[in-house]
Formats: C-alpha cells, structure tokens, sequence
C-alpha cells in the first residue's frame, strides 16, 4: 500500500519542532495531499487527531512521495493529547468570532512560530473540512491564524490552508538562512551577473562591437542607411540594451548577423552572374 517516500530534507529542530495538527479529517485524501504539501517545505511533523479513516490507500496514494510524513503521523483520540506537549497553539480561524482572539495572518504565523520552536513544539491546528475548528477548539489557541482569502469566495481545501502556511514557515526558514550562511536561497535572478547566471555578462566595447556589426548588417541587406538614420539604430540599441546581454548571446547574435551577411552576399553574386550573362547575350545579338 505504502510508496516509496523520498527522505525528508533534513531533521532540523526548528522543522522537527513544527507540529502540523489536523482535527477529525473526513476524507483521508486529504490526509494525504497535506502530507505532500509538508514535505515540499521541508515539514514533517504531523498529528492527526481522531481522523475518519487512516491509514488506508487513498491517504497514500494522495501522498506521492511523501509516504514517509504518513509513517511518521501521530493518531490520537483528542486535541489535548496532540497539545500536552506544545509551547505554543495557533489555529486556522476565520474572523468575526463573538470573542474577540489574537489573529495574525500567516507571515506573523511564522514569525512567531520560529519565536517559539526554540522553547518546545509549536502546534498549528487545522479543522474539519466542513465546519472547521469548534469555538472550543479554538479556544485552546494562543493565537488565531487568518488566511485573507477572497470574501466572495473564502473557504479553502484542507491541504490549500495547510501549503499556505507551510510555505510562510519555509520562507521565514530560509530567509535565516540567508542571514546565517549567505546561500542563495531566496536570491532572484535575473540577468547575468547575478549568482547562478552561467556565462558573465557581456562588456561595453563586447555590446559596441554587437551594434557596430548589427548596423554593418542591416546597410548590406538594404534595410538602413547611415546617410538617412532615422532613428532605428537608437531604437535598437534601446531594445538589445534593455535585454542585458551575457557574452554567449553576444556571439549568438554576431553569428547570427554574420549568416545574414554571408547569404546577402551570395544572392548579391548570384544576380550580378546573371546580369553579366544577359549582357553577354545581347551582345552576341
């Protein structure tokens, strides 16, 4: 029934510490599909309180590789005893409730998760598919966590809460990552030059070389004049110089306008030997 589950990513204590907690889930599937959706962040650590069904092979099924966030789940008859060992409780929450609670939104959740986890295991709890968590559940909660979904259409699936504040932990976990180690988890690229691009980037007289040649080309193929320039050359250089070019593209693109010339000139040659025949015919008349 099981499928082979590839390892968790490591047995950190800030993730071990994080202890996600599903109340009387209806359809194992579910089960399933938030283990799936630990494991890409990194998350292992989950309590089932009073499930349906579990374990069975729809759970599995829906888990993919993350069999293993199964194998490693808690069954447990009641919140209390997923809660005993816990420093901290927060739980999904929609807001209006008659008594005002904390609410943080799921950022501030993670935030204050990793605040904790040092301490003890941190519990983020999740309701039933239907009704969520009880006003008596929720009152077991230092804090109240509040997904701002689109009012018109707020609920969300089980596994879809359960990705959204995954993926706030995962961020607030590698940005102190960044901090510590200076790896680039979270760093953007986007042109060349930025840590992970493959060839550096082009040079000024590299990309001067480019538009001098690129200007060459268009004169042989009779599609510019410099006696009469307009402003096509300005235009171009203001779209290849928004491009940030690397120097493999640069030579690419010097390859490229090198065939244009090449095959200009053929055709060139082809109609002047046909010029050059036709003249030798008239003159044979």
């Amino acid at each position: 029934m099981n499928k082979p589950a590839l390892p968790l990513e490591s047995t950190d204590t800030y993730n071990d510490q994080i202890r996600i907690v599903l109340v009387e889930t209806t359809h194992s599937g579910n089960i399933g599909a938030v283990a799936r959706a630990m494991k890409n962040m990194g998350l292992g650590n989950l309590w089932l309180v009073n499930p349906s069904s579990f374990p069975d092979e729809a759970s599995y099924a829906r888990a993919s590789s993350a069999a293993d966030v199964l194998d490693r789940a808690q069954v447990v008859s009641t919140l209390d005893e997923a809660l005993s060992e816990c420093v901290l409780v927060m739980g999904t929450s929609a807001r209006g409730r008659k008594v005002p609670w904390p609410v943080v939104s799921p950022p501030q959740a993670a935030v204050t998760a990793a605040e904790h986890s040092s301490r003890g295991p941190v519990a983020l709890v999740f309701g039933r598919e239907s009704s969520g968590l009880s006003n008596e559940e929720l009152q077991h909660c230092h804090y109240h966590i509040h997904i701002p979904s689109n009012p018109d259409y707020s609920s969300l699936n089980l596994a879809m809460a359960v990705q959204v504040i995954c993926y706030e932990l995962r961020m607030h976990y590698l940005r102190g990552l960044e901090e510590e180690e200076s790896s680039p988890y979270l760093d953007a690229m986007l042109v060349p030059g930025d840590r992970g691009w493959d060839v550096p980037p082009a040079t000024v007289n590299e990309v001067e070389g480019f538009f001098g040649h690129l200007e060459q080309m268009l004169e042989d193929v009779d599609f510019h004049r410099r006696d009469n320039p307009r402003q096509l050359m300005a235009r171009l250089r203001r779209l290849f110089q928004r491009a940030q070019m690397d120097q493999m593209e640069i030579n690419i693109l010097r390859g490229v306008l090198s065939s244009a010339q090449k095959a200009a000139g053929a055709r060139e040659g082809v109609r002047g030997k046909a010029t050059a025949a036709r003249v030798v015919d008239e003159g044979q008349e």
